[in-house]
């Protein structure tokens, strides 16, 4: 205890000599900017992500909520929610939707470059690989195709497990893809989601389950409902304008962005379920060869990210030279630009949406729909293009067992497919 005939000064000399005995400590080093860091956490996810949306999700669960402690499991459950109920890929919608949480729109934009950017540069090296080709490598093509009928076939009986668990979603799906068959091109593919939306809609809201709560799992995003809505708005705007570029300029620029954005824009169920529209678009309009093109589809399950990378390769393979590259980056930022609008545009609102029983009810109608669309495109082109004798077959129905019972990763069928492509067709 301190006497009070301590004087001042013997005080001060005192706290003086306590100061001066503490160790130095460095100055504090700048925090990284959060975009930054968003970006390269996401980098290293798009270098090691193998396996497809629900692989990716559950290495971004592991990454951002298990290690980093970005977010807890309900905020995490509920974002996930969120990019489910959105069209186009829901696991790079999770990702921009957390980074877009974590550090604002540039921390989005960061995190889908970097998961992203691996995938799409690998996909463009292919495409003008394939161009390199010669006829000893068209087994290993072949192969490569094997593998993309054994990873649709399973994406049908996963999906299908999940979104048609009654009758009258499994009718809302065959009707789809009889649909489909019968009428090719974009009709035969959106009037059928409509209308299973809205079957969805005026049947099904009384099955609804109540919509889980999850109070507070929002941190601020810094987004007002302002620019939420500007950015749906935008969404919309550019359903239109680009169609209207494509058909007024003749570009092909154009013409590339419609068929990206389109393709992102009206697209639910992620990365498989695109192939259809990708394929209307791209193939039968004579952008590319459908064997060019099923090739390609099938070396994008070797690659680590998101499957709609598979965009890059396609404007690649449209061109050659640096053309092709411009092409690529053009598909690529097409078909990923109407999810950033969308996320950026639902995060404000997703509280209230969540608990619309109309909308989760259309949305199961949708769903529903997405596995016809996906069943047709199951036999029209993947099945037709890739399988051409009893041996395909048996190394297509071999690839969807490994996947289904054995649960091997998709990295590994393709690479035993192309390897069984080589020995058979080489």
């Amino acid at each position: 205890m301190r006497h009070f005939s301590d004087s001042p000064r013997s005080c001060y000399n005192e706290a003086m000599s306590a100061e001066t005995s503490k160790p130095t400590q460095a100055k504090p080093i700048a925090a990284v900017p959060g975009w930054v860091e968003t970006g390269l956490t996401a980098l290293k996810l798009g270098l090691a992500s193998f396996g497809g949306p629900a692989a990716h999700i559950g290495y971004f669960r592991e990454e951002y909520v298990r290690r980093k402690q970005w977010l807890d499991e309900a905020a995490f459950a509920d974002l996930n929610a969120m990019c489910q109920f959105l069209p186009g890929p829901a696991s790079s919608q999770l990702g921009m939707a957390i980074a877009m949480r974590r550090a604002g729109i540039p921390g989005a934009i960061a995190a889908w470059a970097g998961f992203t950017l691996p995938s799409a540069l690998l996909m463009t090296a292919f495409a003008y690989g394939y161009h390199a080709l010669d006829a000893s490598a068209s087994g290993i093509l072949h192969g490569l195709k094997l593998a993309a009928v054994a990873v649709v076939a399973h994406a049908v009986w996963s999906m299908g497990r999940t979104l048609t668990p009654d009758l009258m979603r499994i009718g809302m799906a065959l009707i789809t893809a009889v649909s489909v068959l019968l009428f090719p091109g974009i009709a035969g593919q959106l009037v059928p989601l409509a209308a299973c939306g809205a079957a969805g809609w005026i049947f099904m809201r009384k099955r609804m389950p109540s919509a889980p709560t999850a109070e507070g799992t929002h941190a601020p995003t810094g987004l007002s409902r302002r620019f939420a809505w500007g950015c749906l708005i935008l969404f919309a705007l550019l359903l239109v304008l680009f169609p209207w570029l494509a058909r007024e300029t003749g570009s092909a620029f154009a013409r590339i962005a419609d068929i990206g954005y389109r393709a992102g824009a009206l697209v639910f169920g992620g990365g498989h379920v695109v192939l259809p529209m990708l394929e209307q678009e791209s193939v039968r309009s004579g952008l590319l060869g459908e064997e060019q093109f099923m090739a390609g589809y099938g070396a994008a399950q070797a690659v680590p990210g998101p499957l709609f990378t598979f965009s890059a390769y396609i404007g690649a393979a449209s061109s050659n030279g640096w053309d092709g590259v411009l092409r690529a980056a053009a598909m690529l930022v097409s078909i990923f630009l109407p999810s950033f609008l969308l996320v950026a545009g639902a995060m404000p609102f997703w509280e209230r949406l969540r608990a619309n029983v109309s909308a989760r009810a259309a949305l199961a109608g949708v769903n529903a729909s997405v596995v016809g669309l996906l069943l047709a495109a199951l036999y029209d082109p993947v099945w037709k293009t890739a399988v051409y004798d009893p041996a395909d077959a048996a190394v297509c129905a071999a690839a969807f067992a490994a996947l289904l019972f054995r649960k091997i990763p998709p990295l590994w069928i393709a690479a035993a497919c192309a390897a069984a492509g080589w020995l058979t067709h080489g």
